[in-house]
């Protein structure tokens, strides 16, 4: 006799501890991805501990030891992008009102980043205002490498780290660690993974601040650091292509081998990322970008790289995606254009 398949409600454990809202995302198999009702549940749990005086505090974190959450369900965006249908965008219009909300949650908002967080793992946790890295973490927005542009409010943290980490971040898909994490501006504070059973038993009835200040110290010895320099220099140029040939010739090694990784990207999807980043710099708010980044994955959507990139990577895992166009020379200002242009069934409009 086997177990009877978990619900949806069950995809997200809502419970309370003391004074604090508990949420665990749990689909450990699938790496806790999200899918549409997990965030519409996320997002009901929120909007009553909003309104509630008995919870001082909310907490997220993820079933299992492998992440807090690898991102969306890609191979339902998969399957939705090959029937031409519209759950998608629904999924994505409340995916985004969701790390609106969580941003502007009025309660300290605490995210264990524990392990794997990529994609819209990092849309449930680094717009929160207490984030939790540990020496598992691997942080990453990866969608160049699906054909998509990042979201979930990805372009506007990246847009706002130091220098050109951002940009770097947003092209290459790079997964970072605690430290680097922390200087990039997608978390706060180091707790190793040891201590967070410990730490999430103090939230119960301590304040945030307090008990995360017992249990946090330096994080490990990061990466990126030591490589603004030539980061710097070389994702200053105002386009992909320029950007590679200032990689490519810096005369560093790591330069050469994040060239490399850039061209194994869908072309299209750089250029639009890259106009995405430096769009998001201008723009005052999250809400506003938002707004910009459902227009991206819309235009996505539309686009044969985005199914052809879940292919190559998670589908049949040949990792030989087949872009069209295939070069950064043959994507024109138009296809980039694309990719702000509203979408069919109308704007997302939270920054108006």
């Amino acid at each position: 006799m086997t177990d009877n398949p978990p619900t949806e409600d069950a995809h997200v454990v809502v419970r309370r501890d003391g004074y604090v809202g508990r949420l665990t995302l749990n689909r450990p198999r699938a790496l806790n991805a999200l899918t549409h009702a997990m965030v519409r549940r996320v997002d009901a749990a929120l909007a009553g501990w909003e309104k509630d005086p008995s919870v001082h505090a909310v907490v997220i974190d993820g079933a299992g030891e492998r992440g807090l959450c690898a991102g969306g369900d890609i191979r339902a965006i998969y399957e939705d992008a090959r029937t031409g249908g519209s759950a998608s965008p629904a999924f994505w219009r409340d995916e985004y009102r969701l790390n609106a909300r969580i941003a502007r949650f009025p309660k300290p908002y605490v995210a264990l980043m524990d392990g794997i967080v990529m994609g819209g793992g990092v849309g449930v946790s680094a717009h929160g205002d207490v984030r939790i890295v540990t020496e598992r973490s691997r942080v990453a927005m990866p969608e160049t490498g699906i054909g998509l542009v990042p979201d979930v409010g990805g372009t506007y943290l990246l847009s706002r780290a130091p220098g050109e980490l951002g940009t770097h971040l947003a092209l290459t898909g790079t997964a970072v660690g605690a430290a680097d994490a922390i200087l990039c501006g997608l978390a706060d504070h180091f707790v190793h993974s040891a201590r967070l059973p410990g730490l999430a038993a103090e939230l119960a009835d301590t304040e945030v601040p307090l008990a995360v200040r017992r249990h946090a110290s330096a994080p490990p010895v990061g990466e990126l650091a030591d490589d603004r320099e030539w980061i710097d220099a070389c994702y200053a140029a105002d386009s992909v292509e320029e950007i590679v040939d200032r990689l490519f010739g810096s005369g560093h090694h790591a330069a050469k081998q994040t060239a490399e990784t850039i061209l194994t990207k869908s072309p299209t999807a750089l250029k639009a990322t890259l106009a995405a980043v430096r769009g998001a710099r201008r723009l005052g708010t999250l809400e506003e970008v938002l707004d910009e980044e459902y227009r991206a994955s819309c235009a996505a959507l539309r686009t044969a790289d985005l199914v052809e990139g879940i292919r190559a990577q998670v589908i049949d895992k040949d990792r030989m995606p087949g872009w069209v166009p295939g070069e950064l020379s043959a994507v024109t200002a138009a296809d980039v254009a694309d990719f702000s242009a509203v979408p069919v069934g109308g704007d997302l409009g939270l920054g108006r």
